[in-house]
């Protein structure tokens, strides 16, 4: 009774100490795509990705009058796919290439008082059997009893690869509420994995924060604040309608650097993605669970392609 009595008290103290009104500077985050969270056996094309972030905001009082919030960010990755199955011994049934890229990257983000933002990235990394995709994924299907992979040994070719992005957001609209907006979000990419740019719109429903103090975009941190939060918990809706023009894709059309990949592709340049999506957020803790549904990127029999990500945040 009296270990019951304890645990719930510091449990309750633990509700009362997330629920104020705490600034804090830095931020751990991990993010997981799989198309498992579908919750329907789906395992092709991009099948898993495995994110690791850390994000530090810098003292907003020593920005500029027009630059609310500087956040950087280092990011540690993987990415991996398959064809229509992790089970394709025989490369005649391939619809799109075994690949895994594996990287490590740093951001600046800069949020205007305005409610835009600007974030440019570059990653450093690797496609081929260096980015340890087939044992990743033998290792993960041996833990959760799925059936044997095979078919790697027909993967991308390996290379080391370069990329940079941008992306930029304005705000749109927002309700008299404060409680749904849109959002113009744009990104592009260039370099030797990935090449191309979208075009999208982010709608909100809920409880949310401004651009630059939203989770949405990775704004929940803070270093002596210029403008308070409208909220101090945000729990919303989401969905984002995009347009992506696909230039270059070496998981699919093999690397620049090394044209000697055993199953290769040409890429659709138009892919519309629709992402669905849920966010809960404490001043502390971060858990969002998406939906993400994409047209046909390949230009083989492959089929459109659907996936699940979950994300969660530490802030201290």
């Amino acid at each position: 009774m009296y270990k019951k009595l304890v645990l719930a008290t510091l449990a309750i103290l633990a509700i009362i100490y997330d629920s104020c009104a705490q600034e804090y500077k830095n931020e751990f985050a991990f993010k997981s795509d799989n198309d498992a969270y579908l919750w329907y056996g789906q395992d092709r094309y991009y099948t898993n990705g495995l994110f690791v972030y850390f994000r530090h905001a810098t003292n907003q009082q020593k920005l500029n009058k027009k630059l609310e919030k500087f956040i950087y960010e280092i990011t540690a990755a993987q990415k991996m796919y398959n064809p229509r199955s992790g089970y394709s011994p025989d490369p005649k049934t391939h619809d799109r290439p075994f690949a895994a890229y594996l990287y490590g990257g740093a951001s600046a983000n800069f949020f205007y008082k305005k409610e835009s933002l600007l974030k440019i990235g570059v990653h450093l990394g690797v496609i081929g059997p260096d980015a340890l995709g087939e044992d990743a994924q033998k290792l993960l299907h041996r833990m959760v009893g799925f059936y044997e992979v095979q078919g790697w040994d027909y993967q991308i070719a390996s290379s080391i690869d370069f990329n940079t992005s941008a992306q930029y957001a304005k705000l749109l609209h927002r309700s008299t509420d404060k409680t749904v907006d849109f959002t113009l979000d744009s990104y592009v990419n260039l370099g030797t994995t990935f090449t191309g740019a979208g075009l999208g719109v982010v709608f909100r429903a809920g409880d949310i924060n401004q651009l630059f103090n939203s989770v949405h975009y990775n704004a929940a941190i803070g270093n002596n604040s210029k403008t308070e939060k409208l909220k101090k918990k945000e729990f919303y809706f989401y969905a984002k309608p995009q347009l992506n023009y696909v230039a270059y894709d070496a998981t699919v059309q093999g690397s620049l650097a090394n044209g000697h990949s055993p199953v290769t592709f040409g890429v659709k340049p138009l892919v519309f993605s629709q992402t669905l999506g849920f966010n809960y957020s404490s001043p502390r803790f971060t858990i969002d669970y998406s939906l993400i549904f994409l047209s046909k990127e390949i230009k083989s029999n492959a089929k459109a392609h659907q996936y699940g990500s979950i994300s969660m945040y530490y802030r201290f």
